[in-house]
């Protein structure tokens, strides 16, 4: 959970310290929740969501629901310069 969280705050373009701004902890705590530290207690896991992106749920976060989670995956797949034309598709078929 602590890495969807920390993909969730990069996707909302959001630093760590403003996050843990926002939630009322401090940034070193949001380092643990972001590293999946078992020791943090739930509040502070809804807290540190509800400043990241308001209105989101813990279920909406673990299914990747979010617009900007899935504008984050669009940009991080690989892409071909330009498509390649059949006679290039079978130089490289062995």
């Amino acid at each position: 959970m602590g890495e969807k969280l920390a993909r969730l705050r990069m996707a909302r373009r959001l630093r760590q310290a403003d996050a843990a701004a926002r939630a009322g902890i401090a940034r070193s705590t949001a380092a643990l929740i972001e590293k999946g530290d078992l020791s943090r207690t739930q509040a502070q896991i809804l807290r540190y969501l509800e400043a990241i992106a308001p209105g989101v749920s813990l279920l909406s976060l673990l299914q990747e629901d979010d617009p900007s989670l899935q504008a984050l995956a669009a940009r991080e797949a690989t892409r071909r310069v330009r498509p390649l034309g059949v006679a290039e598709l079978k130089k490289l078929d062995f």
